[in-house]
């Protein structure tokens, strides 16, 4: 029973190499907008990071950089350097064929690799609606040594390329975004934004959540999940909201339409069939309840996805 795995499997998320950088100063990269996530793994020298009005972030050796919901940036060799649009053109005018792209003067080199991971964005919600704007997790050879090896992997793959490098880049890159929000995780205050990710460090609110995704078909009650995790109800109820943000049960009924949702998607089965396996034993309950949450029925949302 794993929360964020189900998340992850349910949104479809996919990593994909986009470019291996040689950056060498006085260079500067804008990064447009992307439908996904945009992420940056620093394999070498520095560079600096510039989103929107904000302040600089100076990126070192082993960094990563996620931007789940893919906002346009800048990557540059000084604080306030100038940044050329990564565009088409210069795609076709300095990218190989292969993904490397080099750009820049004569100056220091600084190497990183580019990649974008694609997801569901209608059901990817409760994943990347939980996480910041920008993820900034520093290289640290104690807390982060999952993540020095997994950016070392990674730059080998690329630069070597041996027989099924794209495979493995690919499946690397899926494991650095799973370790950057476990790292993200980790330094999270007590005191910030309650979600169900940041819920995922409670023991007694990890197990309810486990369990909900793991039987989200069967008729919960606050009773019964008190009964799951070995609390009282009022424990349950308070600890719930407070770590999560909203009641158990508030959580369960968008968890299951999120479920709906990519079964309405991505399977032929019966609107009856989905809604049984979601908790419903009246097709017309379920439509309601899909319409409450979706703004229109299962079976017009189905055409217009998949006519999409």
């Amino acid at each position: 029973m794993d929360p964020l795995a189900d998340v992850l499997d349910l949104s479809r998320v996919r990593g994909a190499l986009m470019a291996n950088v040689r950056a060498q100063a006085p260079w500067g990269l804008q990064l447009p907008p992307s439908p996904g996530a945009s992420f940056h793994a620093v394999t070498a020298g520095t560079a600096w990071l510039r989103v929107g009005k904000d302040e600089a972030i100076q990126l070192m050796p082993g960094d990563l950089l996620l931007l789940p919901t893919g906002a346009t940036h800048r990557l540059s060799s000084k604080p306030n350097g100038h940044c050329l649009p990564f565009d088409r053109h210069m795609k076709e005018a300095q990218m190989t064929p292969s993904g490397d792209l080099t750009v820049g003067g004569s100056g220091a080199t600084t190497t990183f690799v580019c990649a974008a991971y694609e997801y569901d964005i209608d059901i990817a919600q409760p994943l990347m609606g939980a996480l910041p704007d920008v993820m900034h997790v520093p290289a640290d050879p104690v807390a982060g040594r999952d993540i020095t090896a997994l950016v070392e992997l990674l730059a080998r793959e690329v630069g070597e390329r041996k027989a099924g490098a794209r495979s493995a880049t690919a499946r690397l890159i899926d494991l650095l975004l799973v370790a950057a929000i476990r790292r993200w995780l980790e330094t999270l205050r007590s005191d910030d934004e309650p979600s169900w990710l940041t819920a995922l460090r409670d023991p007694v609110i990890g197990r309810v959540l486990a369990t909900l995704h793991d039987r989200p078909g069967e008729r919960w009650t606050l009773d019964l999940l008190a009964f799951e995790a070995h609390v009282s109800r009022a424990t349950l109820a308070r600890r719930f909201a407070e770590t999560v943000g909203e009641p158990p049960l508030a959580y369960l009924a968008r968890w299951r339409m999120h479920l709906a949702a990519q079964r309405l998607k991505h399977s032929d089965d019966s609107i009856d069939t989905i809604a049984r396996a979601v908790g419903y034993t009246s097709e017309f309950a379920f439509n309601r309840a899909f319409a409450r949450h979706r703004g229109e029925p299962p079976g017009r949302y189905r055409r217009l996805s998949r006519a999409a």
